[in-house]
């Protein structure tokens, strides 16, 4: 049945290839003569056409690089209005060769090379073992182990990639032992990357977030913001919820089943059986020599974006975090994490230095699936942008803000969902929607204006959190070295849980306006919708089953 299904999604992915590969020739001779400044499909529904493709495709097939690769190449085809020459030119040049030599982008490329070597580095120093038998006799249980990654990644706020790849590292051993599959894994890191992000006022994401307020207090704004950031919100509760209710369901109740009996990854194929992080690395390891790293990366990363945001320069603390640039300061700081790492595992006499330089190698190959997956989103993201995405969205919004005001943060919540869903951007979304809100609401209802901040930031962090090419996304299935599709189809359904009860506290937020009752509601909401959730799936046994892993 299995090869069946597998021969099934292989054709329909050669028959889609083939279908472009024809109509490529075909359609370069209908193509008109003179190039117009934009395609006829600009600022239309056709803008959000490439990356539906390419999401959809992915969920039929489970194969993210070609199906990245066709929704580039749907939106280089709508752009140049199926021109052959214009679409290999607009997909290369203004799409793969533009966003890798973008700054930012190479920034975090860099970083994720860094900070791959870091974990290289920490398990053949044998921290990652040490640290693994460390918890072996402190963290008894599966639940423990599940809120244990939990509160790492709420600590980790300073950023979501940082968050990701980090609480991945430091918990993936922890997890492997008390037989959580990694889809739990990759689930767990997710919820409390981008979610804990939006309601930190000390993040990246508070800094993008205050940069598009104009007129008001950026950084004031956000803060009164966070108790009506109800998806954030609720998707902690639901989180840390289903862990000690024992409450699992959807695609994700057979993967943990499976991980009860030894399977991790519930796949035939998994790239990640052989990465066996508590059975390498020297013998002599301690956990210092794994949270002396992690501790140098959090402190280094912290001071380069302050650096970034011109902190030693005279600025404030907060506004030099709110004017940092997170590529540059978490390349810098995760840099100087790897030089000071590999001078104390020389000075413990751990590692060679030659044995330290070989880890960088090691780092790389660790992060070329990411950087694969990354590098087509950014260049899916700018064909989606050259075909006027935003300025479609900002039109449809501006139409419809004058009318039913009071439904306006549900109505905003579902538009930044879709948008950041099609995009795989939250920050994107807050660019588009937040300036709008404030434009609408600013010298009528204040209140408002931050209860519909909020659902931007919410359906943002929500589409983002449920969408294959959103780049946090990818991070945690990197980090919880995952199959990036397996995560993506069994974190969904939780995704869309959380996303539902939003909607209703939305709802209720638009016209009661008042945090005190809203949030409690919300709240209540969520726990009740766990309780249903657990009677229509009764729980495992999970802590009665011997941990696979233990011996």
């Amino acid at each position: 049945m299995r090869n069946l299904l597998k021969s099934k999604r292989k054709a329909l992915l050669i028959s889609a290839l083939a279908l472009i590969a024809v109509l490529c020739p075909v359609l370069v001779f209908a193509a008109e003569e003179e190039a117009q400044a934009l395609p006829s499909c600009y600022a239309t529904i056709w803008a959000l056409f490439p990356p539906l493709v390419a999401i959809v495709l992915a969920l039929i097939t489970k194969e993210v690089y070609s199906s990245l690769f066709i929704g580039i190449l749907v939106g280089g085809l709508l752009y140049s209005g199926f021109s052959f020459e214009g679409t290999v030119t607009h997909v290369f040049n203004d799409g793969f060769i533009s966003v890798l030599a973008d700054s930012y982008n190479m920034g975090i490329i860099i970083f994720l090379v860094l900070l791959g070597t870091m974990v290289a580095l920490m398990n053949k120093a044998g921290g990652s073992a040490a640290f693994g038998r460390w918890a072996s006799t402190h963290i008894k249980t599966r639940v423990g182990a599940q809120l244990a990654t939990v509160l790492l990644g709420v600590l980790i706020f300073i950023d979501d990639y940082f968050n990701c790849l980090t609480v991945g590292s430091v918990m993936r051993p922890v997890t492997d032992r008390h037989n959580v599959s990694r889809a739990k894994l990759a689930y767990l890191i997710d919820a409390t990357a981008a979610p804990i992000c939006i309601i930190a006022p000390i993040s990246s994401w508070a800094a993008a977030v205050s940069g598009f307020v104009e007129g008001e207090d950026g950084l004031a704004l956000f803060v009164s913001a966070i108790p009506y950031n109800f998806y954030a919100l609720l998707t902690i509760v639901m989180m840390v919820g289903m862990v000690l209710m024992k409450v699992e369901f959807g695609p994700m109740a057979k993967y943990e089943k499976n991980a009860l009996n030894g399977d991790l990854f519930s796949k035939e194929e998994h790239p990640f059986s052989g990465d066996t992080d508590d059975n390498e690395g020297n013998p002599n390891g301690r956990v210092i020599d794994l949270v002396i790293p992690i501790i140098a990366l959090i402190a280094s990363c912290v001071i380069g974006m302050i650096w970034s945001g011109g902190f030693f320069a005279g600025e404030g603390f907060i506004s030099a975090f709110s004017n940092s640039d997170a590529s540059v300061g978490l390349a810098v700081g995760s840099f100087f994490a790897l030089i000071i790492t590999i001078i104390m595992y020389m000075i413990r006499h751990i590692m060679s230095f030659k044995a330290c330089m070989d880890c960088l190698i090691d780092g790389f190959k660790a992060m070329v699936p990411a950087i694969l997956i990354l590098s087509m989103a950014w260049t899916l993201k700018a064909m989606t942008d050259s075909l006027g995405a935003k300025t479609f969205v900002e039109v449809a919004m501006q139409s419809t803000a004058g009318d039913l005001q009071k439904f306006l943060p549900a109505i905003i919540f579902l538009v930044g969902c879709f948008l950041a869903f099609a995009t795989g951007t939250s920050w994107g979304t807050f660019g588009i929607l937040i300036p709008i809100v404030v434009a609408v609401f600013q010298s009528s209802n204040h209140e408002l204006m931050i209860i519909s901040i909020s659902a931007c930031m919410a359906g943002a962090v929500c589409g983002d959190h449920c969408s294959p090419i959103s780049d946090t996304t990818i991070m945690a299935s990197a980090g919880a070295q995952c199959d990036h599709v397996n995560h993506v189809s069994t974190q969904l359904p939780y995704a869309i849980v959380a996303a539902a009860v939003s909607f209703v506290a939305y709802i209720i937020a638009g016209f009661v306006q008042n945090v005190f009752i809203c949030l409690p509601v919300a709240i209540i909401l969520m726990i009740l919708v766990l309780v249903l959730l657990k009677f229509v799936n009764p729980p495992m046994e999970q802590d009665n089953v011997t941990a696979g892993n233990e011996e």
